[in-house]
């Protein structure tokens, strides 16, 4: 009889944080922001690292893949013909934002509260 790992076993807390080899970057006019709020209809309010509030959408593609809430690092991209509207194209989880932070893509946050 074969040894089963048991699936119901807690993650051991000691365990060391993945180590990340490849982050997604921003290519070409895609630039880094933060959701601030969801709209509804698949929309939301990103701040962006290039100091603009974009209101993005999730596009058809992607919807059912990216669940995301307020306060998610996400990829935007903007829009051709409008610059305040933007399509999010990818969601950073938390290790790759460690990332980003250490390497200077985002700002390092001084949450006091």
């Amino acid at each position: 009889m074969q040894n089963k790992p048991n699936r119901n076993r807690k993650h051991d807390p000691n365990e060391e944080p993945k180590i990340i080899t490849r982050v997604k970057l921003p290519r070409g006019r895609e630039v880094i922001g933060t959701i601030d709020q969801r709209v509804g209809g698949n929309r939301m309010i990103v701040s962006c690292t290039d100091k603009i509030t974009r209101n993005c959408r999730v596009p058809g593609r992607l919807r059912r893949k990216l669940w995301l809430r307020p306060g998610d690092t996400v990829i935007v991209e903007p829009w051709e013909l409008d610059n305040a509207k933007g399509d999010v194209l990818f969601k950073y989880n938390p290790s790759e934002i460690d990332f980003l932070k250490n390497r200077g893509f985002l700002k390092q946050e001084n949450n006091e509260f």
